[in-house]
């Protein structure tokens, strides 16, 4: 029968909603029809399933499992663990598909899909297909679906272990946040040289420690509070899912994700001099002036994680990053965002320096002025009428800026970005200076553009 989604769930990037609110197992199981629906229509046979630790995913991943397998699809079922290891499992399976049950860094009563097909993300357009066909009801029953259980873990962590460099001994703290990461980075810390303490390993949908979210300050200060006690090397953060890092080191000097972006091109450029590196259009142009100091080439990119995997797929860039702590590493990695990955990868480059320069390096960065991303409630009609209209108003002045994802423009302050979220009714904002004074008339500038809508900053 024909099956209707919530219209807020079917996201640009994912599928994603409240339980009980505006997901329950019967949008589970339609994802499953219909998704398996579109991979049989394309040849495909098999699809990878696997699901993070919230309390409302074991439920949905059946739900889920059954849609798959009543169109005919064979489903390889690995269980709970990180969106990196169903991404790694559907590559080294040979699988035609993958779907991730996971809420990710979203609230405990928040879960959702994320979804790969034919070794690229599944977005955009194609998630607004799947509505439209599971709505048509153009699914079909079909003999021959099954589920089976299968364990890609050891392969896996042979996989991430090749990101290490082995150097001098580290003292490194890990917290899972009681994500899905736990159990694989226990068996990581195992098998690294060093002194290793996981914290929240236990992987609980009820999140009692913190929030699994790193690019939230607040959550790290568990992590700070250990890495000073300890007197780790480091600290490093994961999300509920495993594809956000957060990296503290010692004095509680935490790093943005375009200031680790910054530490981890060094090493890429200096394996591949000239390489592409991607870089979100909220990162800061010290970024940008970094990679091209250090050789390289930057590019600005969209924002969001589907966008930025397919534009390295497009451009082979060798490294991309966001604001959020989203890591991509070209091969061996494929241009996955694998937070498990990216770690290793510090840490082998952490090694390779005395003690104490990963906070040198920190307090060597560019001082900027800059506000955090800000996010205005905006409808979305409203939201696609203001940007267009902010385009135009700008283009006819002739103002430098660039339109990739929403606006950045330039002035001699420094730049000021405003654009449409893509997961949420609302326009984000944020500005960048070299100075207090800049960064101000900067903010103003943007409340003067915001004005002309009837909209404050």
């Amino acid at each position: 029968m024909p099956h209707r989604f919530h219209p807020s769930i079917l996201r640009e990037y994912d599928i994603r909603g409240v339980v009980g609110t505006t997901l329950a197992d019967a949008d589970a199981e339609a994802v499953g029809q219909t998704f398996g629906a579109l991979v049989m229509r394309a040849g495909g046979r098999v699809v990878c399933v696997g699901r993070d630790g919230r309390l409302s995913s074991p439920a949905l991943e059946a739900a889920l499992v059954r849609g798959l397998a009543s169109v005919g699809i064979e489903v390889r079922r690995i269980g709970c663990g990180p969106s990196p290891l169903l991404y790694f499992a559907t590559r080294h399976l040979g699988a035609d598909g993958g779907v991730m049950v996971t809420g990710s860094h979203n609230p405990p009563d928040h879960n959702g899909f994320k979804l790969v097909f034919g070794g690229k993300p599944f977005f955009g357009e194609q998630i607004r297909r799947l509505g439209r066909v599971a709505e048509a009801e153009d699914v079909a029953p079909a003999l021959g679906g099954k589920a089976v259980e299968t364990d890609p873990r050891q392969a896996y962590l042979a996989h991430v272990l090749q990101g290490f460099r082995p150097g001098r001994a580290l003292s490194v703290v890990w917290d899972c946040g009681n994500g899905a990461t736990g159990p694989l980075v226990e068996a990581l810390a195992a098998r690294l040289p060093g002194r290793h303490q996981v914290l929240n390993g236990a992987v609980d949908g009820h999140f009692p420690a913190h929030h699994p979210d790193p690019a939230d300050p607040a959550n790290l200060r568990q992590l700070a509070a250990m890495v000073a006690e300890s007197g780790a090397d480091l600290g490093l953060a994961f999300d509920g899912d495993g594809d956000r890092l957060g990296v503290v080191a010692p004095g509680g000097r935490l790093f943005a994700g375009d200031q680790l972006l910054m530490l981890l091109a060094e090493e890429v450029l200096a394996e591949a001099p000239g390489a592409l590196i991607l870089a979100d259009v909220k990162a800061s142009q010290t970024l940008f002036d970094h990679v091209a100091r250090l050789g390289g080439v930057a590019e600005m990119c969209r924002t969001g994680h589907s966008l930025i995997r397919s534009r390295m797929a497009e451009s082979g860039a060798r490294l991309a990053g966001d604001m959020s702590g989203h890591i991509f590493y070209g091969a061996p990695s494929d241009g996955v965002d694998d937070a498990l990955y990216a770690a290793l990868r510090l840490l082998g480059l952490v090694a390779g320096w005395p003690p104490g320069e990963l906070a040198r390096r920190f307090d060597a960065l560019p001082r900027l002025f800059a506000t955090p991303e800000l996010r205005l409630p905006c409808p979305d009609e409203r939201k696609v009428e203001v940007m267009a209209a902010l385009k135009a108003a700008l283009a006819a002045r002739g103002e430098p800026r660039v339109e990739i994802d929403g606006v950045r423009v330039s002035t001699p302050d420094g730049w000021w970005l405003l654009r449409a979220s893509n997961t949420q009714p609302a326009l984000v904002a944020r500005c960048e200076s070299a100075s207090a004074a800049g960064l101000e008339r900067l903010k103003q500038r943007l409340s003067a553009e915001l004005a002309t809508f009837g909209m404050e900053l």
